[in-house]
């Protein structure tokens, strides 16, 4: 019924296709071997092999291309820093307005990562008191591929960090949104990075950005 549901809301839009369904984990994984589709709807809690696990197989394969959105009923920050690691671009609550799924499908479709507010707060909270946080603690030694970065990219990766979107960036540095869009897809190629939830993590993780700056 889930997916009968999420089958009509996006195969009401003129710009995405329906390309398969799929029952589990395993089935999921066998049919995005079949179809590779831009984007894979996934839910976390299935019979046999569970989203997560599906996911990290999906996104390790180098032959396949599609971005995976985790699509769940239960907002625990467990299932979200494992969709993270598992490499998923999107979480999304199945409570979310039809709205919001149709535009998180589009965002990651676009190469982007749905990353709302609120779960980049989560990800600061996770990984931001973690970097150079003990008393005494010696200053963490930046990554040798930092130093790659421009001025205005590490700028540009610090705002990412923080949360803010391609335009509220924009208007930070007044720039125009394609320019950040290139300064994002910059940092993103010289870090190693795939999207910006990894930016963000990579961020906290490495001492590059502290929370509330």
């Amino acid at each position: 019924m889930v997916r009968a549901g999420f089958r009509i809301i996006l195969g009401a839009q003129p710009d995405i296709e329906i390309v398969g369904e799929a029952a589990s984990g395993s089935d999921a994984i066998d049919r995005a071997t079949e179809l590779d589709p831009d984007v894979i709807c996934m839910d976390v809690q299935m019979a046999g092999m569970d989203g997560l696990e599906a996911t990290r197989v999906i996104v390790a394969d180098p032959a396949l291309h599609g971005a995976v959105l985790i699509l769940t009923t239960f907002d625990r920050d467990d299932y979200l820093f494992s969709a993270l690691q598992a490499g998923a671009s999107g979480f999304l609550l199945k409570n979310s307005t039809p709205e919001q799924l149709v535009e998180a499908v589009r965002v990651v479709a676009s190469g982007d990562a749905l990353l709302a507010p609120a779960v980049t707060r989560r990800v600061i909270e996770r990984f931001g008191g973690t970097a150079n946080s003990a008393p005494g603690a010696e200053p963490r030694q930046r990554p040798a591929e930092v130093d790659e970065l421009t001025e205005r990219e590490f700028e540009v990766l610090g705002l990412v960090a923080q949360g803010l979107s391609n335009a509220e960036i924009a208007s930070r540095l007044y720039v125009g949104e394609a320019t950040v869009k290139s300064h994002v897809s910059k940092v993103l190629q010289k870090l190693g990075l795939r999207d910006r939830i990894q930016a963000v993590v990579y961020a906290y993780e490495n001492g590059i950005a502290v929370p509330g700056e």
